[in-house]
């Protein structure tokens, strides 16, 4: 009597079945062939764990020792002793741990074809297990390329609490924030949990905001919250899959309320193994009327009994043996899985391949070799074969099969089936940007929608925008600031604005630089064409004067105080009247230096002559005292020289200031935001405010001497003329000072030119106007004797 196991099979599970089915298949092919372990027939045995780990660990430490501590549901008698040389399964991870920690130091290969957990890739801890289905490893990372790539970046997660949906989960939500991808939430739950936890999670996914879950589910699993979820009136989420469920008829029709139409997911690729389905779907139970497996198989798939089964099931009709399988549409006949029943075929041949090296074979077969099961492992590791199909087998140093994966879109048809369409591949062999590929096939998403669902957590933040975190949220959540001036983003989603370079600045959407707009004082401009016209108009009006003086140049108002000195006046004040032309167009090198120091050195004549003049009136009615000499010592050659001192000193500032640190071209980007102002530098400070200072100490020191002479005897004392003009002079200067410094850009150089003009038309006016006015219109004034007074003529 052998012991019962401590977890006994309650069900038959037609998918196991079909593995089984997929198993007998290739072994059978194999001992038929001549070409593959020639004269060689391989054994095998079947057990049924169950989903039990302890039942699965059970059986492979008896298949380990050797022994018969468990019956085997099915098997084929052996004429050699019984030797395990590998073991086929299991189809879950946690069994598959389980029984790979345990049959580890025995070296006994454990080939899954559904295990999937990265975790088993790991040889340190199971280093006999082997499977030809990839790893989760790579399907976890392509399934967050598959969302991002649908730019679903706020997502919510569950999965099975077991090896396989913690491990494939944690693999995803590493890649996911890689990725820019956010979990909503990460819930997980087992087929036992008590009701309230899975209430508890119907809830967390009521209160979400994703509209995209991702899946690490059992079909088992994914059944009792898909119920739940129509229980709630939940509906309308995007459902994203593994290979576990989303190429799988059974699941798809066991979803009777449409909760997963649209899903998308990854998939084993496609098969077609020649001869596999007729194989597995010709069964016979009176063929192996002995094989309890076989029997209990046939009384669950046409719901019948036979006479000697010991099945308590009651009102069944008799078995027969003969009912037709194909007349059946279960989970038995469904095919869907092909993938995973040619995962089975190749591992199968897998060790056969193995056995056939080790053993020598060619025509016949070396029997003598004595085979230990480390030997076979090893040999299964560096197998490398193609199977009658074309596709080659081989495992890497972790024992994992090369992953591809079809992408999935489940499409509901009108009769309401499930059709599972390929719209893409993925293949983790090829380079990074080149692994996915969709193809152009309309895609059915959730609620039959032909758009493809929106899931973010904040909208995309455009051009000319910033994204700002929201505060204790995950990355995913977020403020669009608008980037400030001078500060562009030109990509969506841009987590820093830009600032533009100095020479320009951002447009009104903040999502370009554009050039700034150079100004400067320009002759195309209202204000630079109205001081180009007062600057020609004050130079005609010194021009007209200078024309009078000379025509009536013989007069005695001409000749009364130095004529020379009138018309070196008239002479400077042209050239302040021209150099203010200076100051407008587009500062250049040489027009920076000209402008300032031509400026500087025309004042400074312009005021001499002034000065020359003053004295010269203090000098003449001096000269009418009794006794007095003085003239002699300020005559017409004096009063020259005067004036050449006075400009030489000047010259020489200018000189100095031109020679040290010159006015340069300068590109004044402070001022305005929106627009670069193009002017003159100083160069030196010192150098301008000296030149100024200058001017104004002998303006000041004219106004002084010709208010002293204001009240001289004189019927024409040209001191009141020179004391008025002095006073506009330095009351335009004085006022200048501060409107220049607190003028902006252009209007700063327009404030200069002003002073210029305003400085230049007040000595023209004051000074001469007077004189011309005698000249054209009182004639009959311009004697000599009207020019001096009554004290005069009798003095003179």
């Amino acid at each position: 009597m052998h012991k019962p196991l401590p977890m006994q099979c309650t069900s038959l599970n037609f998918r196991g079945f079909q593995f089984a089915q997929a198993m007998l298949f290739a072994i059978e092919e194999i001992n038929n062939s001549t070409d593959l372990l020639p004269g060689i027939s391989l054994g095998y045995k079947i057990y049924d764990a169950c989903v039990f780990i302890a039942r699965s660990v059970k059986v492979a430490l008896a298949l380990a020792n050797g022994n018969e501590l468990v019956s085997a549901l099915s098997e084929a008698p052996c004429t050699r002793p019984a030797q395990v040389q590998a073991i086929m399964g299991e189809t879950f991870s946690s069994p598959c741990m389980a029984i790979a920690t345990v049959i580890g130091p025995f070296h006994i290969p454990l080939i899954s074809h559904f295990a999937t957990c990265a975790c088993l890739s790991d040889k340190t801890k199971y280093p006999s297990f082997l499977r030809t289905i990839p790893s989760d490893y790579y399907q976890s990372r392509a399934l967050a390329q598959l969302v991002k790539h649908f730019g679903w970046t706020w997502v919510g997660a569950i999965r099975t609490n077991d090896d396989y949906g913690n491990n494939g989960m944690a693999t995803f939500t590493e890649t996911a924030q890689q990725l820019g991808i956010c979990l909503e939430y990460s819930v997980s739950f087992f087929r036992t949990d008590p009701p309230d936890k899975i209430q508890k999670i119907v809830e967390i996914i009521k209160a979400s905001t994703s509209k995209v879950i991702v899946t690490f589910l059992s079909p088992t699993e994914l059944y009792v919250i898909i119920h739940e979820l129509f229980l709630h009136n939940l509906t309308g989420y995007q459902w994203v899959g593994t290979e576990a469920w989303i190429f799988d008829s059974h699941t798809a029709a066991m979803d009777r309320h449409h909760i997963l139409d649209g899903a998308i997911g990854l998939s084993i690729p496609k098969a077609h193994v020649s001869g596999m389905r007729e194989f597995m779907l010709d069964v016979k139970p009176l063929k192996a009327s002995r094989n309890k497996l076989f029997t209990k198989f046939w009384e669950k798939l046409f719901n019948c009994k036979f006479k000697q089964s010991k099945s308590s099931a009651v009102n069944q009709s008799e078995c027969t043996g003969h009912e037709d399988v194909t007349g059946v549409q279960n989970s038995f006949t469904d095919m869907s899985l092909m993938p995973i029943f040619y995962n089975v075929y190749k591992g199968v041949y897998a060790v056969a391949h193995a056995l056939h090296g080790i053993l020598s074979c060619n025509k016949t077969c070396n029997n003598k070799v004595q085979l230990d099961s480390f030997t076979v492992l090893q040999r299964i590791k560096k197998i490398q074969f193609k199977t009658k199909e074309g596709d080659e087998v081989y495992f890497n140093e972790n024992g994992d099969p090369a992953a591809k994966y079809e992408i999935i879109n489940w499409q509901p048809t009108e009769n309401g089936i499930v059709d599972f369409v390929t719209v893409g591949l993925h293949d983790a062999s090829l380079p990074a940007d080149k692994q996915m590929n969709l193809q152009n096939k309309s895609l059915i998403w959730a609620q039959n929608s032909q758009q493809v669902p929106l899931s973010v957590c904040s909208e995309k933040c455009p051009p000319g925008t910033r994204k700002v975190l929201q505060k204790g949220k995950p990355v995913c959540c977020y403020d669009c600031f608008r980037c400030a001036e001078g500060e562009i983003s030109n990509i969506t989603d841009s987590i820093t604005c830009v600032r533009c370079d100095p020479e320009f600045w951002s447009n009104e959407r903040r999502d370009a630089c554009v050039k700034k707009e150079a100004e400067f004082l320009s002759y195309e401009e209202i204000m630079g064409a109205l001081l180009t016209a007062a600057s020609l108009s004050g130079t005609f009006m010194t021009a007209v004067v200078a024309f009078i003086f000379f025509r009536y140049r013989q007069t005695p108002i001409v000749r009364a105080n130095n004529s020379e000195l009138s018309f070196l006046l008239l002479f400077s004040l042209t050239l302040c009247f021209l150099c203010s032309l200076t100051f407008i167009g587009r500062p250049s090198e040489w027009s920076c230096m000209l402008r300032h120091t031509a400026f500087g050195i025309t004042f400074v004549l312009c005021i001499s002559c002034v000065l020359g003049k003053t004295i010269v009136v203090l000098m003449a009615f001096r000269a009418t005292l009794p006794g007095s000499n003085v003239m002699k010592w300020f005559g017409p050659a004096q009063q020259k020289l005067s004036v050449l001192g006075f400009t030489l000193i000047q010259v020489v500032i200018c000189v100095l200031w031109l020679t040290i640190s010159p006015p340069f071209p300068f590109k004044n980007f402070k001022t305005f935001n929106e627009k670069i102002i193009l002017e003159c530098a100083l160069g030196s400070a010192v150098g301008f405010w000296a030149v100024l200072g200058y001017i104004g100490l002998l303006a000041m020191l004219c106004f002084i001497l010709a208010f002293l002479a204001r009240k001289l005897p004189d019927n024409f004392n040209e001191a009141k003329f020179i004391t008025f003009s002095m006073l506009i002079f330095c009351a335009v200067w004085i006022t200048f000072i501060p409107a220049y410094v607190s003028s902006p850009g252009k209007f700063s150089v327009a404030v200069e030119i002003f002073a210029i003009l305003a400085s230049s038309f007040g000595l023209l006016i004051c000074i001469f106007m007077p004189k011309c006015y005698i000249i054209l219109l009182k004639p009959e004034k311009n004697t000599k004797k009207n020019m001096m007074g009554k004290e005069a003529q009798k003095s003179f």
